[in-house]
C-alpha cells in the first residue's frame, strides 16, 4: 500500500451499473459483483496535476480503487471487467473487515493506437492489518515509470539485470503455467497404476521442474 498525495484524492463511489454499461459483463459475473462487493470507491487519481509527473507512452493517469468486500476473496473475472471499463492502469485496495490487500494487473495501451488497454496477469500482496503503515510512492520521473515501479512491489519475483517489466511479467506467466501443469502431472502420477506410465509421468515432472528452475533463477 502507498501514501498518495492529498491533492490526488477523488473519493467518489463508482456505481456498479456504470461498470456494467461500459464492459457489458455476463449475468454470471454481474452476480459476482453483487455477492462479493459491497462498494467500489474511486479513491485517488494520479496525474500531472496531482503528482507533477508528466505522461509518457499513453500513461496519463493511474487510478486507485478501494473495494469493500462482503467476503475475503474477489474473483479475477470481476477485476477484469472493471479494468475493461476503465481505460487506465488501476491499483486496487481490497478491504474486508479490518484487513486490506493490494492487487493490480499488468496493463498497457494497445500498440495499434486504438486507445484500448490490454490487461494481463494480476499480482497481489498478502492480507495485512488495515492499520499497517503505508509506504511512500516510488521515486519516478514520469507516470509510466511510477506505474511500473508501483507494480514491481506487487511481484514476488526479482527482475533480472536489464529485464523490462513486460519481460518479467511474461516470465511470471510461464512460471504460473509450469506450476499448473506440474500439479496436474503430479495428480496423474499419484493415481496412475501402470508402472511404465508412472515412469513417463515422472520424467515429465522432472523436465518441468528443470524448466521452472531456469525461469525462477535470476
Amino acid at each position: 500500500m502507498f501514501i498518495y498525495p492529498a491533492k490526488a484524492e477523488f473519493n467518489r463511489v463508482l456505481p456498479k451499473t456504470k461498470v456494467y454499461d461500459k464492459a457489458k459483463p455476463t449475468k454470471s459475473i454481474k452476480g459476482k459483483f453483487v455477492s462479493q462487493i459491497r462498494e467500489i470507491v474511486w479513491k485517488y487519481k494520479l496525474s500531472l496535476a496531482t503528482t507533477n509527473l508528466a505522461a509518457r507512452d499513453g500513461f496519463t493517469e493511474i487510478q486507485i480503487f478501494e473495494i469493500n468486500l462482503r467476503k475475503p476473496d474477489l474473483s479475477s473475472e470481476v477485476l477484469a471487467v472493471i479494468d475493461k471499463a476503465i481505460p487506465y492502469p488501476i491499483f486496487y485496495r481490497l478491504r474486508y473487515e479490518a484487513q486490506i490487500k493490494g492487487i493490480a494487473a499488468y496493463k498497457r495501451p494497445a500498440a495499434d493506437g486504438s486507445g484500448k488497454w490490454l490487461t494481463e496477469d494480476y499480482f497481489e500482496t498478502d492480507w495485512t492489518d488495515a492499520t499497517t503503515p503505508a509506504n511512500p510512492l516510488p521515486v519516478a520521473l514520469d507516470l509510466k515509470a511510477l506505474y511500473e515501479r508501483m507494480l514491481l512491489t506487487y511481484i514476488d519475483l526479482p527482475s533480472r539485470n536489464g529485464e523490462s517489466l513486460g519481460a518479467l511479467v511474461e516470465r511470471v506467466s510461464q512460471i504460473r503455467k509450469c506450476r499448473r501443469e506440474l500439479r496436474t502431472l503430479e495428480a496423474k502420477m499419484n493415481s496412475e497404476k501402470q508402472f511404465n506410465r508412472k515412469v513417463e509421468l515422472n520424467a515429465q515432472v522432472r523436465d518441468l521442474n528443470a524448466q521452472l528452475a531456469i525461469l525462477i533463477n535470476a
